[in-house]
């Protein structure tokens, strides 16, 4: 009994040590999702090949949930949700989705999206 409420502590510590770990990596911003009706999902986002990556706080797997595409991704709307938040309405060819993230994650958001170089989105046979 002792053991595996030992084991089961030292897993959690383990995974709160890698999330901390997540967050405070170069390149990864703390971020909230929102998929249609849901509510808002806690996680990190990092940009990595054309994508943003987005992966749950919450969870055992360090990959990512979601993968949103930089090609073809429409920032519809956005707006203040208070607490230092900004949300982003998207749709493209993942989806429509919120992201909600601070000012400056925001800032580095939109030039991301806008710094494609032109040839990124044609279609070549």
């Amino acid at each position: 009994m002792v053991a595996t409420v030992v084991v089961l502590v030292v897993l959690l510590a383990a995974l709160v040590v890698s999330r901390v770990f997540m967050l405070r990596s170069r390149g990864n911003v703390p971020c909230r999702l929102r998929v249609g009706a849901r509510g808002w999902r806690s996680g990190v986002a990092r940009y990595a090949d054309g994508e943003l990556h987005w992966i749950p706080l919450l969870g055992v797997r360090l990959r990512p949930r979601h993968a949103i595409a930089r090609r073809g991704l429409v920032v519809s709307a956005r707006r203040e949700l208070g607490d230092g938040l900004y949300a982003v309405d998207c749709s493209g060819s993942t989806g429509d989705m919120s992201l909600a993230m601070s000012a400056d994650a925001l800032t580095g958001f939109l030039a991301w999206l806008e710094s494609a170089p032109p040839s990124a989105y044609l279609d070549v046979a």
